[in-house]
């Protein structure tokens, strides 16, 4: 296995690779870079207080064990998840305002609400949890812990806490931070180091955002809970997991899992970084060109406003709040400007400059980081051309129209069936579009994945062959992919098992308006060519007419009139569409049956 954060940290260290852990003994120290929260953000600190204000006296919600089972049994989640992180985040207020004020009601909600997270079965989120497989059991076995995403949430807030609030709470309660370290150790770090099967490690080129995200929290709980050796080996532990990451992430810095998934993978990579660096004085972050490459990936998807581009299970519409303050501060420290203009950009003094819904260590190093705080107005880069080849996507924008042409193949982590496919923006508001995906239940990550409407590629745009889409796997892949100034050839025939389909080449350009130009080899059998549209579409021959969501400027789709259209509606409830898409989608499918060629055009409406 190559070792790049491995190779990056000793060189910085002056020592040869394998003897980076005796040198990591030598320099780590304990404890989480916390600021000084007497001067935390007054904005932030409002909104906490109004929320924890209201919530005062009022039950903490609790997750209970029949929801938990839920997930094995009708595939539910998230009727164990919201209470679950419901009450993390009122964790984070609390224990937020209990270090910034020391007011004994916040000192006594922190000690509540830490103390009925360590009483609960199991950190594990019950979707992740083996405990089915390993020993029958539809709830946590709470003797063989498993450390997953919500375990190291749940670790690294217990170890912010500790490192902000600990002593506050300990003087009022004795006994308060040995039950922390306890738990800490219990459920998180002992099989940490004791089981090393754990699948979010991964191998190179298949491994996935669990790896720095969990390693993060380790880390976290490690520098605040261990010491001396101990604390020095799982660090060495946690590196040598990452490397793994970091030996995949390609060298254009792309998010094969779509843009909304850099904030959980790349970015919880570049945080781990920063606690390496914090504890260590070693700061690879700029040594590493995938991950100096990485901190424009947001702003290489953006479109305008909310909207992005969005592949695999990414959310076009991204309302969340994110931990822009991250991006910033990695970026500025490597002097990388585009990056930290555009991170800028997203920091509003009128608003807080956290948020809860982050993560109690996020919100942490935001809160009270004078260099974020005092950042903007900041300004977006908005590049015209951008192309990464790992993903094999090429991205063309001009003031009115942008287009996402993507190749890749089809065994992409999140994966969508989305070989060829195209999303255009008209005024930085999709308009020819990826749907997202749904809330995640037991079917998403199943084999059943490919059941779910929105990973077909029959719901893409990319077309229908013989009354069959694209199938899943690495080896459906576009071929013979070719990438101009502002244009990409593929053949789309790779993503296909369909008999007598000899080739589908697909030419999309950008001069002004965008072409989508189809040529194809196919013996005998019907086909279609297929947009999904989202907005108000109105269908002419050889024509639709679509006026984007948000009120974006309208765009025409132009082709050849004696290829006959249809549109399909596709009506959506699912609170993760409507939130990009509103009450419904449109599919519009033009009937290539007996041609072999056609070009579609999309510009400006110009009436």
């Amino acid at each position: 296995m190559t070792r790049p954060l491995t190779r990056a940290l000793a060189a910085l260290a002056r020592v040869n690779d394998d003897a980076l852990p005796d040198a990591l003994a030598g320099l780590v120290r304990g404890g989480l870079p916390t600021g000084s929260l007497a001067d935390a953000d007054p904005t932030t600190l409002a909104a906490f207080r109004g929320r924890a204000e209201a919530e005062l006296g009022t039950p903490w919600p609790q997750p209970l064990a029949r929801n938990a089972a839920r997930f094995h049994l009708d595939g539910n989640r998230i009727d164990w998840e919201h209470p679950a992180f419901a009450r993390q985040h009122r964790l984070t207020r609390v224990a937020v305002l209990a270090a910034a004020t020391g007011e004994e009601q916040w000192i006594d909600e922190t000690l509540d609400g830490a103390i009925a997270l360590c009483e609960q079965s199991s950190w594990c989120w019950p979707a992740h949890d083996d405990t089915l497989a390993r020993h029958g059991s539809v709830l946590a076995t709470v003797t063989d812990p498993y450390v997953d995403l919500g375990a190291g949430e749940a670790v690294g807030q217990l170890a912010w806490l500790d490192a902000i609030a600990g002593e506050l709470v300990e003087r009022r309660y004795p006994g308060f931070r040995a039950r922390l370290a306890h738990e800490a150790r219990t459920r998180v770090l002992d099989p940490f180091v004791a089981r090393r099967d754990w699948r979010w490690i991964g191998e190179p080129g298949h491994v996935n955002n669990w790896n720095p995200w969990i390693h993060g929290n380790v880390i976290a709980a490690a520098l605040q809970f261990l010491d001396g050796g101990e604390r020095a080996h799982v660090l060495s532990l946690a590196i040598e997991g990452m490397d793994h990451y970091v030996a995949a992430l390609p060298d254009d810095g792309a998010i094969d899992e779509g843009y909304a998934y850099w904030w959980n993978g790349a970015c919880r990579l570049v945080e781990a970084l920063d606690l390496i660096a914090h504890a260590t004085g070693l700061d690879a972050t700029g040594a590493l060109t995938n991950v100096r490459e990485t901190l424009a990936f947001p702003h290489r998807m953006h479109l305008g406003g909310e909207w992005f581009i969005n592949v695999s299970d990414a959310q076009a519409r991204q309302t969340d709040p994110q931990p822009w303050h991250a991006l910033y501060r990695a970026a500025a420290r490597i002097g990388a400007r585009d990056a930290a203009e555009f991170a800028a950009l997203h920091r509003d003094p009128a608003r807080p400059a956290v948020a809860e819904v982050d993560g109690l260590g996020r919100a942490v190093r935001g809160i009270a980081d004078p260099a974020w705080l005092a950042a903007g107005p900041g300004a977006d880069p908005q590049p015209a051309r951008v192309w990464l080849p790992s993903t094999q996507m090429l991205v063309v924008r001009d003031d009115d129209l942008a287009v996402a042409t993507k190749g890749g193949h089809n065994a992409e982590s999140h994966n969508h069936n989305d070989v060829g496919s195209v999303i255009v923006a008209s005024g930085g508001v999709p308009v020819v579009v990826d749907a997202g995906r749904p809330t995640y239940d037991a079917r998403t990550f199943s084999d059943a994945r490919y059941e779910l409407w929105m990973m077909q590629s029959e719901w893409h745009g990319v077309p229908f062959v013989n009354g069959r889409g694209q199938l899943p796997g690495a080896s459906y892949a576009a071929r013979d992919v070719a990438v101009g100034e502002r244009s990409i050839t593929m053949d789309l025939v790779g993503a296909y098992d369909v008999p007598g389909l000899a080739s589908w080449i697909r030419t999309v350009t950008h001069d002004g308006s965008i072409t989508i130009a189809d040529s194809w080899e196919l013996e005998g059998g019907a086909a279609e060519f297929r947009l999904l549209l989202a907005g108000s579409v109105e269908l002419g021959a050889g024509s639709c007419t679509v006026t984007p969501v948000d009120g974006a400027p309208s765009v025409v789709i132009e082709w050849d009139g004696a290829a006959p259209a249809r549109l399909v509606e596709q009506a959506l409830e699912d609170p993760m569409l409507t939130r990009s898409w509103g009450a419904r989608l449109t599919r519009l499918d033009i009937d290539v049956t007996g041609l072999s060629a056609l070009t579609v055009r999309i510009a400006k409406d110009p009436s």
